[in-house]
């Protein structure tokens, strides 16, 4: 098992809080991501760092977002057992649709990454990627999401579903912006 806390992840289950960028949290995808790959094989198309772990300069929920995107949608169900070889709760496709969830940290406690596993390429895909992309590749907007997050994170803290749908509309506009619906 690899050793989440030599990297400054782990949040407990539901809660939000922020924490200060971490240069370890590119060791800690690399990391996780070679355990996926290994993991799943061909199935995974590719494999990307998102979220806010993925921009180095803001401040981040300290769990690894994780894109692995596959052929069709459907596989997700295909990959169920190899996550779970690996340390990996299914958290199902009914939450965002059209994306399967995994999560790894202590079980019912707390949670240091998640896996989207999505179809390479589709919406979901495009989404993550293009705003990733966008707050990696304009400072100002970076700080601006980041004071959203800051201020979003005070008012949600025992509620991340909440914290998460409070950030819909600047990720909306962020998006739209790159030329994606």
């Amino acid at each position: 098992m690899r050793d989440d806390a030599s990297y400054g992840l782990g949040l407990k289950n539901q809660t939000v809080s922020l924490a200060e960028p971490n240069v370890l949290w590119h060791d800690a995808y690399e990391a996780e991501a070679e355990a996926i790959r290994q993991a799943l094989g061909d199935m995974a198309i590719d494999i990307q760092h998102v979220g806010s772990t993925a921009i180095s300069r803001i401040k981040a929920k300290p769990i690894i977002d994780i894109l692995v995107g596959v052929k069709h949608f459907a596989d997700g169900l295909a990959c169920i057992g190899a996550m779970e070889s690996i340390g990996y709760d299914y958290a199902g496709s009914d939450i965002v649709p059209d994306d399967h969830i995994f999560g790894r940290g202590i079980k019912g406690e707390t949670r240091t990454h998640l896996v989207h596993v999505v179809e390479y390429r589709g919406h979901n895909w495009n989404r993550m990627i293009a705003f990733r992309d966008a707050l990696r590749g304009d400072a100002r907007l970076a700080r601006a999401y980041e004071q959203l997050k800051v201020g979003l994170a005070g008012e949600h803290a025992e509620s991340r579903a909440e914290y998460t749908q409070a950030k819909r509309d600047f990720i909306d506009k962020v998006v739209r912006d790159c030329g994606l619906t």
